[in-house]
């Protein structure tokens, strides 16, 4: 599995999670997706453009609508994996949402998706990406 980590640490996933958000965390924008298990494929949803309380707040609305049996956040990295600025702000956006709404969390490598996303002509290049982060997760469950 492509899956570089979880909140909480170690957690598992089950047959039964089905459903899952998708995120691609940016400090001005969250890209968002919804995905199913069954399909292994995601749709991009309006991207969150707002900072601070606003910024949970929508987050949560979203998995109130949502209810997902879990979420996946990319985790950008260097081209060789390395970390950078943008990873530890990711991992900590991730253990936010464990924390603040006690959803478990998988980090997905996300190199790439909005290259992907821009090269496909999204008009959402944010939520695009937030899909194809979304979907590489769902195919590597196979």
């Amino acid at each position: 599995m492509a899956c570089l980590g979880s909140y909480p640490p170690q957690a598992a996933l089950t047959a039964q999670a089905q459903t899952f958000l998708g995120f691609d965390f940016g400090t001005q924008r969250v890209g968002v997706a919804s995905g199913n298990r069954i399909t292994q494929s995601a749709t991009p949803l309006p991207t969150v453009a707002a900072q601070g309380e606003a910024r949970w707040q929508a987050v949560q609305a979203l998995l109130r609508e949502w209810s997902p049996d879990a979420v996946v956040v990319g985790l950008p990295s260097h081209p060789d994996g390395t970390a950078h600025e943008m990873t530890a702000a990711a991992r900590k956006f991730a253990r936010q949402l464990h924390g603040r709404f006690g959803v478990t969390v998988f980090l997905e490598d996300e190199r790439y998706t909005s290259v992907a996303a821009e090269a496909e002509g999204a008009r959402d290049v944010d939520a695009a990406a937030a899909a194809l982060i979304l979907e590489q997760f769902l195919r590597s469950l196979t």
